[in-house]
């Protein structure tokens, strides 16, 4: 048998897990997939269509340090109309705009609330 890998579920840093729930349930269209805790939880998982992304509290003397955050690339199909649904979320920064790249693919790109990054991309 050869071995299949089959999805990746990336891990964010976070300072506040109900507030980063709240983030991606509200603002981005996620739904809770599950949490360690209901009331306080330190871990939990969200998930929008085919994706699922864990999130972990960090304490925060760990963000007294620079340490550049994770960024997650996206494949999605329409990504313009997303960029739209986004748009009025108060999720980007004002300079925030859909375009095309020199590597083929339509995307924008923002921070959520604890700077980790989020581009959304499709294929041209």
């Amino acid at each position: 048998m050869k071995p299949t890998l089959h999805q990746i579920h990336p891990v964010l840093p976070v300072q506040n897990v109900l507030a980063a729930l709240f983030f991606y349930t509200q603002k981005l269209g996620f739904t809770i997939a599950f949490a360690d805790d209901p009331k306080n939880p330190t871990y939990a998982g969200i998930r929008r269509d085919h994706i699922e992304i864990h999130l972990q509290w960090h304490d925060e003397k760990e963000w007294d340090f620079k340490v550049d955050r994770p960024m997650l690339r996206i494949v999605t199909q329409y990504v313009d109309a997303l960029y739209d649904e986004y748009k009025d979320k108060d999720v980007f920064h004002p300079e925030t705009v859909v375009k095309d790249t020199a590597w083929q693919t339509r995307e924008f790109a923002f921070y959520d609330l604890y700077k980790n990054g989020l581009t959304f991309y499709q294929n041209l």
